[in-house]
């Protein structure tokens, strides 16, 4: 039996560089994409504290995600993975965290945004972080 991969995705061209990886590495594996919906992307403007917005928003974040799941199930179509798809609404680290920890995956493979110096200080690294709370293995593809 192949194993199960968690990989999220985000539209970055290093989370379609992790998937390739998965691709290439786990070819009978079964590749979870996740999405994560960041509430706090909605932004904080007097648009956003109208219900309807936020609905509005979410639904226009979901169809966006199932966009990309079908460019990067694309990828897949000469291979042997199966795939599948989940959407997660919260902080990224948070939610790619509890889903390893609340599902049978047997890794992560996610991309990294290679930043440094001070910007990397300023915004965190979700795959730093991904990979020091992970209760499953991590490999980050740059």
């Amino acid at each position: 039996m192949g194993k199960r991969i968690l990989t999220p995705v985000d539209g970055s061209e290093q989370a379609h560089r992790a998937f390739e990886f998965v691709a290439e590495e786990f070819g009978d594996a079964t590749v979870v994409l996740l999405h994560v919906v960041n509430p706090a992307e909605a932004g904080y403007s007097a648009q956003a504290t109208i219900p309807a917005f936020s609905e509005e928003w979410y639904e226009n974040e979901k169809a966006a995600a199932e966009e990309l799941f079908d460019e990067i199930k694309g990828l897949a179509a000469d291979t042997d993975l199966s795939v599948e798809r989940e959407i997660e609404v919260g902080k990224p680290i948070r939610a790619i965290v509890e889903y390893a920890e609340d599902s049978d995956v047997d890794q992560i493979v996610m991309g990294s945004h290679g930043r440094s110096g001070v910007t990397r200080i300023l915004l965190g690294s979700v795959a730093e972080a991904v990979v020091r709370r992970s209760p499953v293995p991590v490999t980050v593809v740059r």
